[in-house]
């Protein structure tokens, strides 16, 4: 299943990216830390380049007493800085990227509760869940390792370009020559890894769902010997997902080999003019030794900035996909007339309900009156929308037509909490949370011991928690799977439900 956000077509690569980049906003002090870590491993990089010069001529070709003792030195001394430099940007960076990640994922899974009912229609949860742990496991790539390769090998070429320039323009300028073909090799391949990664998160989602649909039904599957059917769906999926991985990683190698090629050619050039300075007298052993240096040093830096487009256009890819859920309308909460407690006379007054995605309508003109005291049965055969209707008093989906009040007033003029706080809703399918049998019975309020056991009696659930090995201790597993299943059945909603006083 393809959800909307999927669908829509993906803003600039650059928004998206600065987007994300200002979620780093809360952390700029780690960021700053990093930065400068950065540039003083850059730094440190550079100069160690630089003593290339005097460690060959006044080392080998003219040599001088006191280098012996200086030149080690002053290489342990850099080394020394640069681990220091490396160990702040290090931590400075994955601190901020996980803790991006953090931020996110609470914003994602706060902006899912908070989206209407017929979002859930249109997107699974297993893609939903993956969003939330694969999606953001990406961003924090983006966000902080690939961060810290443009940084760190950026201010590295600069740092020896520079020297090189200050050492030798000509030979320098053979080595720029090279240098707009491998900016178009980072072009293409920017854009064929944000592509093929939008595939691939998209294709994690379907991978999840399909494995979280047959396990979740695995008695169903098992007494139709479907297990087979279920593999080989599962192995389609997983063979494309592996597709559009090697896809990555055969577009990550082909550029990795290509960028070494020009390299190549630049290092021949290099070697090349510079042979004709050295026999001119514009160049020294010692100068050449540190562009030679300068050079082997540039190249696995440009290497790691071609690859980092692999790194980058996978966080982009999922950092849209996120910023679509973000970016998606929420529930309608305009109300402003709070109630604490209200007597409870719901009219429904010529309701329709059409689902957005369905074909004719759910309910057409219902009309009734729940009066406070009495008891309203809606009864009809399955499929004719006694659900449907249920779901409307809640304002888990809003009516196509025609209204509905709540003691006079309309449904969306109430508060979102204030309406659902006079409600106790008893559904089809009730979820048990992996928990104690005090906190499901207490889920969502600080409720007293007292209150819990008194809500369990009133619900008739009291007589067998307390046969319980802890009581109303217990842990229950997911969806109750720890109980049996008429001691789950028989206090799922009833037991939460009287746990607050509701209409």
């Amino acid at each position: 299943m393809t959800s909307s956000a999927d669908r829509e077509p993906a803003p600039g690569a650059w928004t998206t990216y600065r987007r994300l980049l200002g979620h780093t906003v809360n952390y700029r002090g780690l960021l700053v830390v990093a930065m400068i870590g950065m540039v003083v491993e850059a730094a440190a990089g550079a100069a160690f380049v630089w003593l290339m010069e005097p460690l060959t001529n006044e080392g080998f070709v003219d040599p001088k007493p006191e280098m012996a003792l200086v030149l080690p030195l002053a290489i342990i001394g850099l080394f020394l800085l640069r681990g220091a430099a490396t160990f702040c940007t290090d931590y400075g960076i994955a601190r901020v990227g996980r803790s991006v990640v953090r931020d996110l994922r609470e914003l994602v899974l706060g902006k899912y509760l908070r989206l209407p009912s017929s979002r859930f229609d249109t997107e699974a949860v297993p893609q939903m869940v993956s969003r939330l742990n694969f999606d953001t496991e990406q961003v924090t790539q983006a966000s902080a390792d690939a961060l810290k390769m443009i940084v760190a090998d950026g201010l590295t070429i600069v740092f020896l370009l520079g020297m090189m320039l200050y050492t030798s323009i000509k030979v320098t300028l053979a080595m720029i020559l090279i240098a707009p073909l491998i900016g178009v090799v980072v072009w293409y391949v920017g854009g064929r890894y944000r592509r093929i990664s939008r595939g691939i998160q998209t294709g994690m989602g379907e991978l999840a769902q399909s494995a979280e649909q047959s396990l979740a039904a695995q008695q169903d599957v098992k007494v139709h010997g479907a297990q087979g059917f279920e593999q080989s769906r599962y192995s389609a999926l997983a063979n494309r997902v592996l597709r559009l991985n090697m896809k990555v990683e055969a577009t990550r190698a082909m550029s990795s080999a290509l960028v070494q090629i020009l390299a190549a050619l630049a290092l021949a050039a290099i070697v090349w003019v510079a042979i004709h300075e050295s026999l001119a007298g514009h160049l020294n052993p010692g100068e050449f030794i540190k562009l030679m240096t300068a050079m082997m040093g540039i190249i696995p830096s440009l290497r790691r900035i071609t690859n980092v487009q692999s790194v980058l256009g996978r966080g982009v890819a999922a950092a849209e996909r996120l910023f679509a859920i973000l970016d998606d309308a929420e529930e309608d909460d305009r109300g402003r007339h709070r109630v604490e407690r209200v007597r409870g006379e719901l009219v429904f007054d010529r309701v329709g309900l059409r689902y957005a995605r369905g074909e004719g309508s759910a309910l057409e003109d219902v009309s009734f009156r729940a009066t406070p005291g009495t008891v309203t049965a809606i009864v009809g055969r399955s499929g004719s929308g006694k659900t449907s209707l249920v779901r409307l008093v809640p304002r888990f989906y809003e009516p196509s037509s025609g209204r509905i009040t709540l003691d006079g007033v309309p449904l969306a003029d109430y508060p979102l909490a204030d309406l659902r706080r006079q409600i106790a809703l008893v559904g089809q399918r009730v979820a048990l949370f992996d928990d104690t049998v005090a906190a499901n019975i207490a889920y969502g309020i600080d409720a007293p011991r007292e209150s819990i056991r008194a809500a369990a009696e009133a619900a008739n659930a009291w007589e067998f928690i307390e046969r319980l090995p802890q009581g109303l201790d217990t842990p229950i597993g997911e969806n109750g799977a720890l109980l049996s299943g008429g001691s789950a059945s028989a206090w799922r909603s009833p037991a939460r439900s009287c746990a607050t006083p509701r209409s």
